[in-house]
């Protein structure tokens, strides 16, 4: 999880995810969305607040919107078709699915024909 948004070349690694796909295999990627809640939520909390993750773990500017991330995908063969959020719930303590809510952390799953 959540690897695409550390690579120096993000559309060389969904590149190479999609040549190591066979025909009719699933990719599943998992990132941080750029937002500003993502900004507040995976790094000035999950960092500096929750000690989740080591400072300096995440740099905003690399995080990928699921518009560019789909963009990807399809340019290397890989049809977009599903993006679903994943949504800390503080209070709960636990993560849950979001079919609505792709603002912090989201999974973008492509098939290739």
């Amino acid at each position: 999880m959540e690897i695409i948004e550390h690579v120096s070349d993000p559309a060389a690694f969904v590149n190479h995810c999609a040549r190591l796909t066979k025909p009719g295999g699933m990719v599943i990627f998992s990132t941080l969305n750029r937002t500003a809640k993502s900004y507040a939520l995976g790094i000035v909390a999950a960092e500096y607040i929750l000690g989740w993750v080591p400072k300096g773990t995440h740099t905003w500017q690399k995080f990928i919107k699921p518009a560019e991330l789909s963009r990807m995908t399809r340019q290397n063969g890989l049809a977009t078709k599903d993006m679903t959020g994943l949504v800390f719930s503080p209070l709960k303590n636990e993560f849950r699915i979001s079919v609505n809510d792709l603002d912090v952390n989201y999974f973008l799953t492509a098939n290739k024909a």
